[in-house]
C-alpha cells in the first residue's frame, strides 16, 4: 500500500511576515505539503552578501525558504522529515545542475516564542516565479510545453546519472523560475540508487507512481525503486502539459485514477490519450507509460531528449534502439495485446532439447493457477526490442517445457528482474509451425545447443 503523507493545511503554525530566519526575513507563505510550509523571504538589510559586497537587490535577494517542523511528531515521522531534509541537501551538494533548483543554505530556525516550529530544519532555495501546475491553469502552447518537457528531461537525465531518482515528479515540483526556465524540486523522497535500484519507504502520490508500485512487495528496506518509475511520471506530465492539466487515466479521485492505470498495466484496458495531445507527444507519452519497469527501461530521459531535440530542430529520428534490452512480465503493453508476425520454420529438430522456464519474480514461482501477471513473452526476433510488436502472443509460464533446436550468442542483451545480463537466445517451437525465442536469462537449463543459421 502507498502511504501519501496527509497535508497539514491551515493546521499548521505559520511564522508571521517579518520573523527573521538567519539572514532572512520571512514576507509570505507561498506553499505548504506533508511535510513541509515554504515562505518567501527576502534577504534582510542589515547582511551582506556572501562576497563581502553591500546587500542590494538582485540574485539571491529574495529566496524561498522550506521549513520542515519535528516538534510534536513521532520518532519515526521525525525521523523521515530529518531524513528528507538530508536528502535534499545531499543531493544539491553531490548533483548541482542548472534543471535542478538551487539549495544556498540549511539552517536550524531558533524561534522560543513558536514551540511547534522551534528548531526546524530550513531549506534556503533560490525563488521560482511559480510552479509548471500553475502554467497548466492558464493553457500552454506547443512551443512552451516542448521546451518545458525538454527540460524536466534535461533535469531527470542529470539526476540518473548521478545516480539518484526523484520518485516524485509531478507538476508541483517542476518551478518556472525567473528566467522562464525549468527547475526540477522537492527531493525529500529522492533516493540514492546502489546498482540498477534503490530503497524506499511506500510513499509517493498516487497519480504519478508506476503501476508495479503498487504490488511491489516491501522489503526490510522498504520497496524497490528504478529511474522508470520517473519515466511513468514523465509521462503523465507530457499528457497534463498537453491536454491542458487533464491526466490520461479516467477517474473522479486519485484512487480511481490509479485503479485505472493498473487496468491497463494488466491488459485489462487500452491506453487512450487525450486527441488533443499532439502526434509527437503522444508517442513519446505512450512510451514513458508502457506498463512495466521492463517495457519502459528502454526509454531513458536522455533517449527521450534526443528524441525531443531532434523533433524540435525538425530532423527525422528513428527511436534510439536500446543498449540493453529489460524483460517484461505479463503486464507489460506486449501481453495480451501484441499481434505478431510468426517465423514459419521446417517442423521440429530429429531430437529437440527440452528446456525449462524460469521466472525470477520468487511470488510466479510456486503458483499453479497459470496467473496472467506470471506470465512471459516470447520475442519473434532476437535482434529486434522487445518491445510489443516483437513478442508472440502465446504466453508461458515458470516450469514450462519448451522444446529448443539451436541457439544464438549474440542476440539483443538482456537482463531480468534480478538484474542478470544476457546476450544469449534459445530458439524454441510453439504449437503449429512456428518459432519463438526464449533468452537465457529465463531458463536454469542452459544446454549447449548448435548456433542457429
Amino acid at each position: 500500500m502507498v502511504h501519501v503523507p496527509a497535508f497539514r493545511g491551515s493546521g499548521q503554525e505559520l511564522l508571521p511576515a517579518g520573523h527573521r530566519i538567519g539572514d532572512w526575513i520571512v514576507t509570505e507563505p507561498i506553499g505548504e505539503g506533508g511535510w513541509a510550509t515554504v515562505y518567501a523571504a527576502r534577504r534582510a538589510e542589515d547582511t551582506t552578501r556572501a562576497d563581502g559586497s553591500d546587500n542590494t537587490a538582485g540574485v539571491d535577494d529574495t529566496v524561498a525558504l522550506k521549513v520542515l517542523p519535528t516538534a510534536g511528531l513521532a520518532p519515526r515521522q521525525a525521523r523521515q522529515v530529518a531524513d528528507a531534509a538530508r536528502r535534499e541537501a545531499e543531493l544539491a551538494r553531490t548533483a548541482p545542475h542548472p534543471r535542478l533548483v538551487r539549495l544556498l543554505d540549511t539552517l536550524a530556525l531558533d524561534s522560543p516564542g513558536h514551540p511547534a516550529l522551534d528548531g526546524a530544519t530550513v531549506l534556503v532555495m533560490e525563488r521560482a516565479r511559480g510552479t509548471l501546475r500553475d502554467l497548466l491553469a492558464t493553457g500552454v502552447d506547443e512551443d512552451r510545453g516542448a521546451r518545458i518537457i525538454a527540460g524536466i528531461c534535461e533535469g531527470l537525465a542529470h539526476l540518473h546519472r548521478s545516480g539518484w531518482v526523484h520518485t516524485d515528479l509531478k507538476p508541483e515540483n517542476v518551478l518556472i523560475a525567473e528566467d522562464g526556465e525549468v527547475r526540477l524540486s522537492d527531493f525529500g523522497l529522492a533516493i540514492e540508487l546502489t546498482g540498477t535500484h534503490g530503497h524506499s519507504a511506500p510513499m509517493g502520490t498516487p497519480d504519478y507512481l508506476p503501476p508495479e508500485r503498487w504490488r511491489e512487495p516491501l522489503g526490510e528496506h522498504g520497496v524497490k525503486i528504478r529511474p522508470t518509475a520517473d519515466i511513468w511520471a514523465l509521462g503523465i506530465v507530457i499528457h497534463e502539459v498537453f491536454a491542458a492539466g487533464v491526466p490520461p487515466f479516467p477517474g473522479a479521485t486519485p484512487t480511481a485514477r490509479s485503479a485505472a492505470a493498473q487496468q491497463y498495466a494488466q491488459g485489462r484496458a487500452a491506453l487512450r490519450l487525450a486527441p488533443e495531445v499532439p502526434p509527437f507527444w503522444r508517442a513519446l507519452a505512450a512510451d514513458c507509460l508502457a506498463p512495466t519497469h521492463a517495457a519502459r527501461a528502454p526509454y531513458t530521459a536522455e533517449s527521450l531528449l534526443a528524441r525531443i531535440r531532434a523533433h524540435r530542430s525538425g530532423r527525422r529520428t528513428r527511436h534510439p534502439r536500446p543498449r540493453t534490452v529489460v524483460l517484461a512480465l505479463a503486464a507489460c503493453a506486449a501481453a495480451a495485446v501484441a499481434v505478431a508476425v510468426l517465423r514459419p520454420h521446417s517442423g521440429p529438430a530429429e531430437h529437440p532439447t527440452r528446456i525449462r522456464v524460469f521466472n525470477a519474480e520468487r511470488s510466479c514461482q510456486d503458483r499453479a493457477d497459470r496467473d496472467p501477471r506470471c506470465s512471459l513473452g516470447l520475442a519473434v526476433d532476437p535482434l529486434r526490442p522487445y518491445t510489443a510488436e516483437n513478442v508472440v502472443p502465446t504466453r508461458v509460464w515458470h516450469d514450462d517445457l519448451l522444446d529448443a533446436d539451436c541457439q544464438l550468442p549474440t542476440g539483443l542483451p538482456v537482463i531480468d528482474e534480478e538484474d542478470r545480463s544476457s546476450t544469449l537466445w534459445y530458439r524454441v517451437h510453439l504449437p503449429g509451425p512456428t518459432t519463438a525465442w526464449l533468452p537465457a536469462v529465463r531458463t536454469k537449463d542452459h544446454p549447449a545447443l548448435v548456433h542457429c543459421p
